[in-house]
């Protein structure tokens, strides 16, 4: 990363707080929410759309030794219900170490054995070849103070998330802005990244819109196992995990399994 861009880049993106309703909103510096916590329980999935960042749940169970990654830390939220819904290891890459500090002063980030924060652009750790086949999950949440879509999203980076997921089955979620003119270019370079193994959930939060991505061996599940899953997800993890099913079996004709 070039270290003079790098250091434009944190003055604009200094962290900023607000507080409203029992909750409490991370900013860079801008009216755009970069992040939330209800103060009162911290590992509450505040915001409509980092509770669809988990639908990779209902493809995959964790379990201990399991590890999954998050691409921007933003308030913590994924991080904190990672640690205490499941218990996987959970790799954190945030650039900034302002966010980190503070986060760690204002939003609970817990200290925990089975975290680890990474200060690195997200851009360069996928490429690492020691990420490779790792995760059975990838969390991508990359924006800067204007929130104007996300600030790493190439074919180059897009494959390294791939290579850097599971080949036994891994899935990719990212979230991206589906009203805003990077939407399509991103989700075109997703598709070809995943060998066109993409799935979408419905826009949602001011237009935010999670894309699901996989790899490793297609799925092969009947349609009433999956709802099955979706019903156990719902109630283990508190999620509206059946809405979310039912969205994503209707993108899917009657020839087409889920990827």
């Amino acid at each position: 990363m070039d270290e003079a861009w790098a250091e434009h880049s944190r003055a604009c993106d200094e962290p900023t707080l607000s507080e409203e309703n029992g909750i409490r909103y991370l900013h860079f510096g801008t009216e755009w929410v970069q992040g939330a916590m209800r103060v009162s329980r911290p590992s509450e999935l505040v915001l409509a759309y980092t509770q669809q960042m988990m639908a990779w749940l209902l493809f995959l169970e964790p379990r201990k030794g399991d590890e999954v990654a998050i691409l921007g830390l933003g308030a913590g939220s994924l991080l904190r219900y990672v640690l205490k819904s499941t218990p996987a290891g959970v790799t954190t890459v945030e650039w900034n170490p302002a966010v980190t500090a503070i986060c760690r002063m204002y939003f609970r980030l817990p200290a925990n054995p089975r975290s680890d924060i990474v200060h690195c652009d997200a851009g360069l750790w996928v490429q690492r070849s020691e990420h490779f086949g790792r995760y059975m999950a990838l969390m991508v949440d990359l924006y800067d103070a204007q929130a104007q879509g996300p600030v790493r999203d190439s074919l180059e980076f897009y494959q390294g998330c791939r290579r850097a997921l599971a080949d036994t089955g891994g899935v990719m979620t990212v979230n991206l802005f589906g009203d805003h003119a990077s939407f399509a270019p991103n989700l075109a370079r997703i598709r070809e990244a995943f060998g066109g193994r993409v799935l979408e959930l419905p826009e949602i939060d001011a237009g935010n819109r999670v894309v699901l991505a996989f790899n490793g061996p297609p799925l092969d599940i009947a349609v009433s196992d999956f709802l099955q899953r979706a019903g156990h997800v719902e109630s283990a993890y508190g999620l509206p995990a059946r809405r979310w099913a039912r969205a994503l079996l209707a993108q899917l004709s009657p020839s087409r399994d889920i990827p």
